[in-house]
C-alpha cells in the first residue's frame, strides 16, 4: 500500500511556491556546504597553523583527520535532527542546522594559531568541526525531503536534483571565495591571516540563508500527517522496527551512500589535493581548474535528476558506478600526465627504490623508527612514488644512481628533505611549482568534468530515491541515518585513509583503491537491493 499520509488533505503548491522552495532550499544548501568545504579547500594552509609537526605528511594527516571528525559526527546530527524533523517539522529543523553551521564556521576563522595558544588551538578547531558535522547531519535530509515533499511525483527527480547540484555548488563557491581572497590579499598576508576571511564570510551567508528560509512554509506532507495524527512517537526507534526498513537502510547505506560519497569526494577533494600536493601544481592554478571543472559539471546533476524521472532511480546509479570502476584510475593517470609531465617522465626514467630493515610506515609518528621508514616518510613528504626492495642496510636509488647516505641527516627531517631534493634534482626531478600549458589545462578541466559527471550519475537522483524509499512519518530519520553514516565514515575518512595508503605503498595512485572498493560494493548492493522501473512513491512492499 502506498504511503500517502492524509493524501486527500495535501494541497499541491503553486508553481511560484515551488520555485521559492527550490531556490531557498538550494541557496541554503550551497551556503551550508560552503561552510563545511572551506576547511578542506584550505587544508594545506591550515596544517602549519593548527597542527604544526616536524613531519609534513603527519601535519596534513592531522588536518584530514580533523576534517574526518566533522564527518564522523554527521550520523549523530542525522539522528538528532532527524528525530526533530520527523517530530517538529522539516522547515524549523533546517533553520536550526544552518544557524549552527554558520556560527561554527565563522568560529574557525577566529581561533588563534597553535603557536599562540598551544594545544588549545587544535582542540577548539576539533570542537567547531564537531558542531559543523552535527549541523550538516540534519541539513541535507531536511532540504532534500522538503523539496521532495513539495514536488509532483513525475518531477521529483528534476526538482530535487537542484539540491544535489547545490552540494557541488557549495564546493565551487568555496573555491571562488578563496580565489577572490587570493586576488585581493598579497600571498604572504593570505598565508598569515587572509585565509581567515573565507571563514568569517560565513556570517554574511548565514544571514542570507536565514532570510530566504524564513519565507518558507512547512512541507505539505508533514502538515497533512500532523493534522491526521499519523506522526511517529519515536522516529529513531521506528526507523529500525518499521517492517522492511532494516533492508532499506542497509541498501541506502551500502548501495547508495557508500558509492556516491566516495565518488564525490574523490572527484572534488581528492583531485584538488592530488594536483596541489604530489603534482606540485601552483595553488591558484589548481583551484581555478577545479573550480571550472566543478562549475561545468553542475548542470549534469540536474540532467541526471530529470532523466531519472523517466528511466527510474536505479539505472543512472548502476551505470554511473560501472563507469567509475572502469575510468577512475585512467582519469587520474591522465591528470598526472597533464598536470606535471616532467615528474611523470622522471619517475619513468629514474624510478626511486629504497631498501633496508623494518621498512614500515607509521602514519601517526612524527619520526619513523627505522632508517628505511624515514626514507619512506621523506619521499612521501615531497610527493615522490617509490618501491621497496629487500636489504639489510638503508639504501636509496634513483634509476641506476645510488644516493650516498653516509652523511644523511637521519635526525633532522628538514635537512633530510633538502638533501633528498638535491639528489633527486640531479637525477631529473623538478621540485618547482608547475603551471601547465593551455592545452594541458583544457585537458585537465575535461577530465575533472568527467569526474563530476561520474559523481552526477550516482548522486543526481539520490534525494528523490531516498525520499521514495522510506515512509513519510519516519522519512527524515530513516534517510538521514544511512546517508550520513555513509558520507560521514566512508567519504569523510577518504582523504586521511587514501593519504595513509599512498604513504605506506609509495604509489601516488594507490589511494584510489579505497574509492574503487567502495564503489564496487555499492554496485553489487544496489544491483541486488534497488527496485528498477519508473519512480513511484513509497510502498509497504517496496
Amino acid at each position: 500500500m502506498a504511503d500517502n499520509a492524509a493524501s486527500s488533505e495535501i494541497v499541491e503548491p503553486s508553481e511560484n511556491e515551488i520555485k521559492l522552495v527550490i531556490g531557498a532550499s538550494s541557496a541554503g544548501t550551497i551556503f551550508e556546504w560552503y561552510d563545511f568545504f572551506i576547511y578542506g579547500t584550505l587544508a594545506y594552509l591550515l596544517s602549519p597553523v593548527f597542527f604544526p609537526a616536524g613531519n609534513d605528511t603527519l601535519s596534513l594527516l592531522y588536518v584530514w583527520a580533523t576534517f574526518a571528525v566533522g564527518f564522523g559526527f554527521r550520523p549523530v546530527g542525522a539522528i538528532l535532527f532527524g528525530y526533530l524533523g520527523d517530530r517538529l517539522g522539516r522547515k524549523y529543523t533546517f533553520l536550526v542546522t544552518v544557524t549552527l553551521m554558520g556560527i561554527a564556521t565563522a568560529g574557525v576563522g577566529l581561533v588563534p594559531s597553535a603557536e599562540s595558544i598551544g594545544i588549545a588551538a587544535p582542540i577548539i578547531i576539533i570542537l567547531f568541526r564537531i558542531l559543523q558535522g552535527l549541523a550538516l547531519g540534519g541539513e541535507y535530509g531536511g532540504a532534500a525531503i522538503y523539496v521532495a515533499e513539495h514536488s509532483p511525483p513525475d518531477k521529483r527527480g528534476y526538482y530535487t536534483s537542484y539540491i544535489q547540484a547545490s552540494v557541488a555548488g557549495g564546493f565551487v563557491l568555496s573555491i571562488a571565495v578563496v580565489l577572490a581572497c587570493r586576488a585581493l590579499i598579497p600571498a604572504d598576508d593570505f598565508a598569515e591571516w587572509g585565509w581567515r576571511v573565507p571563514f568569517l564570510l560565513s556570517i554574511i551567508l548565514l544571514g542570507i540563508s536565514l532570510w530566504m528560509r524564513l519565507k518558507l512554509s512547512e512541507s505539505p506532507v508533514f502538515k497533512a500527517m500532523k493534522e491526521a495524527g499519523e506522526m511517529s512517537k519515536n522516529p529513531f526507534v521506528e526507523s529500525f522496527t518499521y517492517p522492511g526498513n532494516i533492508k532499506r537502510i542497509f541498501v541506502a547505506l551500502f548501495g547508495v551512500a557508500a558509492g556516491l560519497t566516495t565518488i564525490w569526494y574523490t572527484a572534488f577533494f581528492y583531485s584538488l589535493s592530488f594536483l596541489k600536493g604530489p603534482m606540485r601544481m601552483d595553488d591558484v592554478t589548481a583551484e581555478i581548474l577545479i573550480g571550472i571543472g566543478g562549475l561545468l559539471s553542475l548542470g549534469l546533476y540536474i540532467l541526471v535528476g530529470k532523466w531519472s524521472d523517466k528511466v527510474g532511480r536505479r539505472k543512472p546509479i548502476i551505470w554511473g558506478n560501472i563507469a567509475t570502476l572502469a575510468l577512475l584510475f585512467p582519469v587520474f593517470w591522465g591528470l598526472g600526465s597533464l598536470a606535471n609531465p616532467a615528474l611523470e617522465e622522471a619517475q619513468q626514467s629514474s624510478p626511486v627504490t629504497i631498501a633496508g630493515a623494518q621498512c614500515e610506515y607509521d602514519p601517526v609518528a612524527e619520526e619513523q623508527a627505522s632508517q628505511c621508514g624515514r626514507l619512506m616518510q621523506d619521499l612521501t613528504n615531497i610527493g615522490i612514488s617509490y618501491s621497496v626492495t629487500k636489504g639489510d642496510a638503508a639504501a636509496l636509488q634513483a634509476g641506476d644512481t645510488a644516493m650516498d647516505l653516509s652523511a644523511y641527516e637521519w635526525d633532522d627531517g628538514t635537512a633530510r628533505a633538502a638533501q633528498l631534493e638535491s639528489f633527486l634534482s640531479a637525477n631529473g626531478y623538478d621540485f618547482s611549482e608547475t603551471v601547465p600549458s593551455i592545452g594541458a589545462m583544457i585537458g585537465i578541466v575535461a577530465l575533472l568534468v568527467l569526474l563530476g559527471g561520474l559523481s552526477a550519475a550516482n548522486y543526481g537522483s539520490v534525494a528523490a530515491l531516498l525520499t521514495e524509499m522510506f515512509p513519510a512519518k519516519i522519512r527524515y530519520s530513516s534517510m538521514s541515518i544511512p546517508y550520513h553514516f555513509g558520507a560521514g565514515y566512508f567519504g569523510g575518512f577518504l582523504p586521511f585513509i587514501a593519504l595513509f595508503i599512498v604513504a605506506s605503498t609509495g604509489d601516488l595512485y594507490a589511494g584510489l583503491w579505497y574509492t574503487w572498493i567502495f564503489v564496487l560494493i555499492a554496485t553489487l548492493v544496489a544491483w541486488w537491493g534497488l527496485a528498477g522501473g519508473p519512480p513511484k512513491d513509497f510502498e509497504e512492499d517496496g
